[in-house]
Parts: C-alpha cells; structure tokens; sequence
C-alpha cells in the first residue's frame, strides 16, 4: 500500500485531525474506568468522603490529631485549617453545614491545592488511625495490646485520659510510640491505611452534624455527571472520526478511480495486451473499493486500537500492579492466534483477486457471446466454466471466512477466561487488603479495553492482506509507462495541412513477438484520393492503418503526415485530424444524436443530419419516432450490425476530418448500400484522404491507389487495371469475387 501512499496527501488535514481525535477519544474512554472506580471506592464505601485531609473537625479531634504529628508535619496541618469558635461572625458561615458549632469550637480546612492535600494525605490518614486507635483503647482497655507495648494501660487508673498523659510526654517519647504504631498501619498498605482513615474522617463528619448521606450522594451524583460528559464527548468524538474517516476514504476511492481510467485511456494496444478487459475492471472497482473500505478501517482504528491498548495496560497496572500478568498472559495467547490465523489465510488472500478477475472474464464472454453459445447449444459448456471459476472463488472464500471465524470465538473464551482470572485474583487481593473493590472492577474494564483494541487490530489484519493484494494490483495499472508517448518538443499539425500520408519503409512486430508482422511498407496516399488494402486474411491490412493513429509505434521505419513524423507531434493533434471507422462499429449509451456529436459536440444539427444522409442511415434513423433522440442501448445492441456500423461511419463524418480511415467498415452492408454509401462518400470527401480497408474487390475497383498485402509484404501497387495486368495476388482475390464481366465492366 506504500506505492499509493501519495493518495493519501491531499486529506492530510483531515487525517491528522482524525488523529488527534482518535487520542482525545482514547484517553475519554480509559477515564471511565478510574471514574466507575472513584464511584466505587470513594462513593460507596468511603460515602462520598474522598480524603483523610478533612474539610473540617472538631477542636478536640484536631488537637489529638497533633500528638501524633512530627514537629513539621503539625505545622504543616496548622497552617492547612483555621479555628473558629462559637458565636464569632465567622460561625455564622458554617453554622447550617456543621451544627457541632453551635457550642463547640471546630476547625476549618483553608483552601488547598491538589499537591498540598496529597502532601497532608498520609501523615494525616496515620494520625487519624492512631487516635481511632486510642479512642478504642479507651473505650476497652483489653484492646490496648494492640498497641505493641507502647505502654501498659493496666497500670493506669481506670478512666485515664490517654491523650492528656500522651500530650504529657517528652516529644521523643511521642515520637517513639507514633512510629511503633505507624508500623504497624504499615502493614496495611498506603491505600487501605487512607481507606480505614476515612472511616474516622465520616465518623468526625458524623459528630459535626453533617449529613454524610447526602454527602455520599452528591459525589455520586458528581462523578456521575463526570462520566456522563466524558462518554458524551467520546461520542462526539466517535462520529466526527466516523465522518473524517468516511471522507478520507471515498476522496481516495474518487481519486484512485479517476486516475486509473486516465491511465487506461492513455494505454496503447500493448497494454491492453498486458492487462485483459476484466482485469481492469476488476481493479477500477472491486480492488478500489477494497482499499476504500481498508483506508476507512485503518483512520478509525489503526491509532486508537494502539492507544487504547498501551494506554489500559499502563493504567491497569496502576490500579493492580500485582495483577499484570493476567493481562501479559492474554496478550500473549491473542499475538499467537492472530499469527497463526494471518499466516493460514495470507497465501488465499493473494488467489481471491485473480479468481475475480477470471470469473469476471468468464461472465464477459458469456454475455458477449451469447448468440454463438446459444446457435452451438453450449450453455451447458458455459455453465461448467462459470461453475469452474465460480466454485474456485467460492471455495477460497469459504477458506478465508472459515480461519478467520476461528478468531471471534477464541477471542471471547480468552476474554471470558480472562475476566474470570482476574476477579478470582483480584477477590484474593481484596482480601489481603491490597487493593479496593472499586479498582478490581477498574482493572477488569481496562483489561476488556486491552483485548477488544486486540481484536479491533485483528479485524485490520483480516482485511489489509487483501487490501495489499489490491494495492499492489491498482499501482500496477498506474505505474506502468505506456509505450507510445508525447514529444518533449512536438511539432504541430495546423495551418496549411492536406493529409498527406507516407509510409516510408515501415517494418512492425508486436510488442514480445520474435518476428516481424509488416515488412518494409511504403506508399503514399494522397489528398482527394482513395487508397485501398486489400488482401488475404492476416497479411497485415488492419494493422497498416492502425498504425497511423499509433495505436502501435512501427518498429522501423517512418509514417509521415505532410512530411512530419507522426511521432514528433501529440497524440491529440494526430487523431484529431483523423476520423476512423473499426472493424466492430461500436456505440456508446445514450441518443444516435449523442453518439454522432462523440465527434464534435458542437456540430450543428445540418452537419448531423448531413453525415446521416452520406452514411446511407437516413431511412432507418428516420423511421424512428423520435429521429435522433431514439435511445442506444449500451454497445448498440438495439440496432443491427449495419446500422451500427452506417452510425459509425456518420460519427467519422460528422468530425470533417483530412484523413478518414475505414477499416473493414463496409463487410457489414450489403452490395446495394455500400455502392450508395461509397459515391456518397466520394462526393462529400473530394479534398480528404481515404484510406480504405477491405477483402471486397467491388468496394476497391474505382480506387485511386490499391495495395496488395501478402504475408505483411506489399506484392502489387497501383490501380484495378494496372493490378489485374501485373499481380497475382490480386488476380486470384478478384477472380474468386467476380467473373471477368464484372472486374471488366
């Protein structure tokens, strides 16, 4: 696909946008589940209190709270919250959220940033349990062995206060039985130490008066909104990359389109040769299509999938970093499935192409063919081959679609194994009080995350061998340099132009032949005057005046048109000044008047009517209701072979070219009809040359100038009298059409 890279550039704009939505998308959809887990951790089981950093507490509680404080920590916490005692005007303020003001003093926290609180979160989350501690000694003096020998409560009175005899104690004594205690919290792990913490927190909400309840509720309700934002945003983001996207890949499927029909159009006959019909086809729109399909999959997915995949990991991680492997586990089993599957169905992807072109092939002659395999009763021959090819494709198909459908299955029994893993492990951890509920349910999303982007990368690896195939198929038809090209420095054909043509000494062998076709052509065929061809099948008659429009390039030699090369000029303005008539009359869907006007769209309706009435097409044309806006079907199929072959020759008509070239164009008229059509012709084309291919002696007895092929040589020039006295090979064509009465009348 590297060799159609440059399609790419004209929507750079839009696929760096893309991009960058795609990222903005991405890291939307990886916070939903930090936010499910906030809900869960902080919302439920915390009730909505989010930090030990309390937003505010009792005097009594804070003065507690200091005991357990290093000198630093303590002035830290000082500075975070102000007192306010009852009655004064600040209580006023918080008398309605904090009711415990109304006769006690209580501490506010001041305005922090996020960096200070997370500074204050651990030496207050420590303090916080170590007074909960002590509160429950208090409380029941059996519990205070699990102060670990700080001191023995059993030689205090009954009822001591422990904080007034800890606040009595020398600061290094304090300091001795805080980190006795801070190691046992310790053994909890920073995060459940912050969790139990907050138990105190609500417990201290609680004995203010707040309503915890609907405390809890509003964070809810907050991070809910949060996520309902995020999931909004990413669904803005979704359709916008949706709609790039599409964008993208039908600008590049217009534009491939376009370039490769320019490109066909620009092809001589040996490139038809080396590409067939069907082929290019094929290639114009189901191999365009195919990389339209594969650019819109790769814009939405090729970077997302990628983001979300690294970016789950590293998060998942972050909320369970001793559960890693179950993911690493997974990804590995899905690299290896995709692996496996890729390299069974690569080698099929490459045949899919070329079975459609065959069948394509196969469908075309059908069609077109099917008057003869109808008049030889072959239909049954015919559908074998269709069957053939048919089968094949269908057979390759069914492969590819077999090994592919392996992956859906295996990917959801991983992710279903998966899931299961990872909540068993993680209830484990829960357990163990190493990790929260709130991040397991994070960890399983982000680990569903990690292998749906693996199965989204799995679907482009599905298509993009078959889209490479394609690629490689379409830069094939656009990078092949056509044979017969344009002069840097052409000369050109106007001004006082006759039509003069030569051949001088033109030999010719088609492109990979051993041998030549033509040998050592010369002639001149003058203005006014009609030069015929005329010889046994094969001798080279068509391929004569084939290549004056260089449909080929002659191999040696020279075709002079007014004594100018016909290779040092454009192939526009050489075929402009020639009107040529093939073998097959061919016409295009639409109107005979759309058909006549391929010549000149300005052509007036006199001009028409004119080469009508010459190509002996009047009658028929005229029988018609509706004359020259009658409807052509595609290729003429609603017309005989000689009235499409009469249009074809009005089209030459209508163009007034200098140089009017029939090949074989008259086999299809009867004797009648091409005597009319060739005095026609003979008085409206006085100043033109004719050239004139034909196997009918009859159609070339008034010629000017008659040339006789043999084998690709000429064997006899001049006109029917001159021939009849000195060719042979002439003598015999003439004798087997007509009896000597007729060649001498």
């Amino acid at each position: 696909m590297l060799r159609l890279r440059r399609y790419l550039n004209p929507y750079m704009f839009m696929f760096m946008v893309s991009v960058i939505l795609l990222f903005i998308q991405a890291n939307l959809d990886l916070a939903l589940p930090d936010y499910l887990s906030r809900i869960v951790n902080t919302g439920i089981q915390q009730s909505g209190v989010e930090s030990p950093v309390a937003s505010a507490m009792r005097q009594e509680t804070f003065d507690h709270l200091l005991l357990f404080l290093s000198e630093e920590e303590a002035t830290a916490v000082q500075d975070a919250y102000t007192p306010v005692q009852p009655g004064t005007v600040e209580a006023a303020d918080y008398l309605a959220q904090y009711p415990y003001l109304a006769s006690q003093a209580i501490v506010v926290r001041n305005e922090l940033s996020d960096d200070e609180i997370d500074a204050l979160t651990n030496p207050m989350a420590e303090a916080f349990l170590a007074v909960s501690a002590l509160e429950q000694a208090m409380a029941d003096p059996e519990a205070a062995a699990q102060m670990g020998g700080a001191f023995d409560l059993s030689r205090l009175p009954a009822g001591t206060d422990l904080f007034a005899l800890i606040g009595r104690l020398p600061a290094a004594q304090r300091a001795e039985i805080s980190d006795t205690m801070n190691e046992r919290f310790a053994t909890l792990g920073e995060t459940m130490v912050v969790q139990t913490a907050v138990v105190a927190v609500k417990a201290e909400y609680e004995a203010l008066g707040m309503d915890v309840a609907a405390l809890q509720n509003s964070y809810i309700l907050r991070v809910g909104a949060i996520m309902l934002g995020v999931t909004l945003l990413s669904a803005v983001a979704t359709v916008t990359v949706g709609y790039l996207s599409a964008k993208i890949a039908a600008g590049i499927g217009r534009d491939l389109r376009s370039d490769v029909f320019r490109k066909v159009e620009s092809f001589s006959s040996a490139e038809f040769d080396k590409f067939p019909t069907a082929s290019l086809i094929t290639r114009s729109t189901n191999d365009i299509t195919q990389l339209q399909m594969v650019t819109m999959f790769m814009v939405r997915l090729v970077f997302y999938a990628p983001i979300m995949g690294i970016g789950g990991t590293i998060r998942a991680i972050g909320k369970g970093s001793s559960m890693w492997w179950t993911i690493a586990v997974a990804v590995i089993v899905l690299v290896g499935v995709i692996g496996v599957v890729i390299s069974i169905a690569m080698p099929r992807f490459q045949v899919v192409q070329k079975l459609i072109d065959r069948i394509n092939l196969v469908a075309r002659e059908n069609l077109s063919g099917m008057m003869v395999i109808r008049a030889f009763n072959m239909q049954g021959f015919e559908e074998k081959r269709f069957d053939k090819a048919n089968l094949d494709l269908a057979d390759n198909t069914l492969f590819i679609a077999r090994v592919t459908s392996i992956m859906m299955p295996v990917m959801m029994f991983i992710l279903n194994v998966l899931s299961v893993l990872i909540i068993w492990v993680g209830a484990q951890q829960v357990a163990d009080a190493n990790m929260q509920v709130g991040d397991v349910m994070a960890f399983l999303q982000y680990a569903m995350q990690i292998v749906f982007s693996f199965l989204m990368l799995s679907m482009l690896f599905i298509i993009l061998p078959r889209a490479q195939v394609s690629a490689d198929r379409i830069a094939d038809v656009l990078e092949v340099e056509p044979i017969i090209h344009d002069p840097v420095k052409p000369q050109h054909l106007n001004g006082s132009f006759t039509g003069t043509v030569e051949f001088r000494n033109v030999s010719f062998r088609y492109p990979g032949a051993d041998t030549d076709i033509l040998h050592d052509i010369s002639f001149v065929a003058r203005p006014g005057e009609t030069t015929a061809f005329i010889g046994s099948t094969g001798s080279g008659k068509s391929t004569v005046v084939n290549l004056i429009p260089r449909f080929y390039d002659v191999t040696e030699g020279s075709i002079l048109l007014d004594g100018i090369d016909i290779r040092e000029v454009t192939q526009h303005d050489l075929r402009e000044k020639i009107g040529y008539v093939p073998q097959k009359g061919i016409l295009f869907s639409g109107t005979i008047e759309s058909n006549l006007r391929y010549a000149d769209e300005y052509a007036s309706a006199e001009d028409l009517q004119t080469a009508v009435t010459i190509a002996q097409a009047a009658d028929f044309v005229q029988s018609k209701p509706e004359g020259l806006m009658t409807e052509i079907a595609q290729g003429g199929t609603n017309v005989s072979g000689g009235q499409r072959q009469r249009l074809s020759i009005a089209r030459a008509l209508v163009k007034k070219p200098p140089i009017y070239i029939f090949d074989d164009t008259f086999s299809a008229l009867d004797f009648k009809t091409d005597a009319a059509l060739r005095r026609a012709l003979h008085q409206s084309t006085q100043d033109s040359t004719i050239l004139v291919v034909t196997q009918r002696v009859s159609t070339v007895k008034n010629a000017e100038q008659i040339i006789v092929l043999d084998q690709g040589r000429v064997v006899g020039q001049g006109t029917h009298e001159e021939l009849m006295a000195t060719c042979e090979t002439y003598q015999e064509i003439a004798l087997s059409q007509l009896s000597m009465e007729e060649l001498s009348s």
